[in-house]
Formats: structure tokens, sequence, C-alpha cells
């Protein structure tokens, strides 16, 4: 998969009254290079036109993009990938029925993250980090210090992910993350252009400092 630095999640609960698709495309006009449509509570012919929509515009930004949960939607409207949780399809069912697609996992343990990176996923999911009103199903934050321990450990791409804000993410890039995930700090944010550049410039510092020119 391509190298990607700022990753973003449509959590439409933080932006009331705006539109997923002028909230996403703000984003990407900011500088996120991965989108993921998160829709856990939604109507399944409803998430299905999101998901055309969504790819429809990240294929015209060429960014990458991918579908939380939903194997077949993911399919039917060719994104480039989906996102699995610890308690959702096993990887190599997903695997055989993605292909060569990206196939994400949320790890909360690095058992679960060496787990996932024998098994074959692209990129793991690291966190929460701190707490966080993004996701329904509670877990526990796993601190920066489970940062460390993957960043030490784990080769294949992982991506930091809950509760970071523009006030604690220099906190977890010190940890050893070169890629982040925000949801509410980028979509509910009154400037997402600019929130979005303030977490580029932050992480491309310290790719700078590592030697991390990708």
């Amino acid at each position: 998969m391509k190298d990607f630095k700022l990753y973003a999640i449509t959590g439409e609960q933080f932006h009331p009254g705006k539109d997923m698709l002028d909230v996403m495309e703000q984003a990407i006009l900011g500088g996120v290079d991965i989108i993921q449509l998160r829709d856990k509570s939604g109507d399944i012919e409803a998430i299905r036109k999101k998901a055309v929509a969504l790819r429809q515009l990240t294929a015209k930004y060429g960014v990458t993009y991918i579908v939380n949960d939903y194997i077949d939607i993911a399919l039917e409207v060719d994104a480039d990938g989906v996102h699995l949780g610890q308690g959702d399809v096993p990887l190599a069912e997903a695997r055989r029925r993605m292909g060569k697609k990206i196939i994400g996992i949320s790890t909360h343990a690095i058992e679960e993250a060496i787990q996932a990176e024998r098994d074959g996923a692209d990129y793991i999911g690291v966190g929460p980090i701190y707490p966080t009103k993004t996701k329904e199903d509670v877990v526990d934050p796993v601190t920066v210090s489970y940062v460390k321990e993957v960043a030490s450990t784990i080769k294949i791409p992982f991506v930091a992910i809950g509760g970071i804000k523009l006030h604690n993410v220099d906190e977890v890039i010190k940890a050893g993350a070169t890629r982040i995930c925000a949801v509410s700090e980028i979509v509910g944010s009154d400037d997402i252009q600019r929130t979005c550049r303030e977490f580029l410039s932050k992480l491309e510092k310290a790719r700078a400092i590592h030697g991390i020119d990708h």
C-alpha cells in the first residue's frame, strides 16, 4: 500500500449539520491521505450510498479509501480496502475475499499486533491512545506505552488512533508514531484544512528527524 501520514474517519456524529462529503473533501484538501467510511448504526442502503459517493470523491483526488467492517460494500464500490476490528471477520477470511486489497486491523495489545502482522495485515490501528467518544464499544486507553511497544516490534505500517488532538499529538509522535488518525479533531474542526496541515507539519518534522522520507 502507498505510504501515508494522516488518516481521517467520517465520524458524522462530530459534524452535525454538515455534509459528510464536504467535510471529507476539506480533509483531503488539507492533506489527509487515507479516508475511512465508518458507520456502525446506519441503514445498509444509506451506508451503500455513502460508500459510492466517497469512492467518487477519493478517486477524484487519488486518496486511499477504506471501508470499515463491510467487506461486501468495500468490494461492491471498489474501495481500496477494508478495516476490521478484533471481533470482526477473521483476517484469513477477509484476505480470501479481498484478494490483494488493503486490510487494516485494530489492535489494543502487542499480542494482537504481532498476530495481525503474522496473519498478513497491511497495516494496524494502535489505540485508543487516549479516552475517546468515537467508538461505542468501550476499550480502555492503551496509552503511548503501547505505541512504543509497537514501534520497536512491528514492521508493517501502524497508525496511532484514539483521542488524538493537536495538543497531545507531540507525545504520540515522540513515542514512535509516524502516522496518526484523528477523528473529532479533524471533522469537528471549524477550519478542517488548517487542522490537517498542523498535524502534517508535526508529523513531517518528526519524520525528517528520524530520516523517514517516504
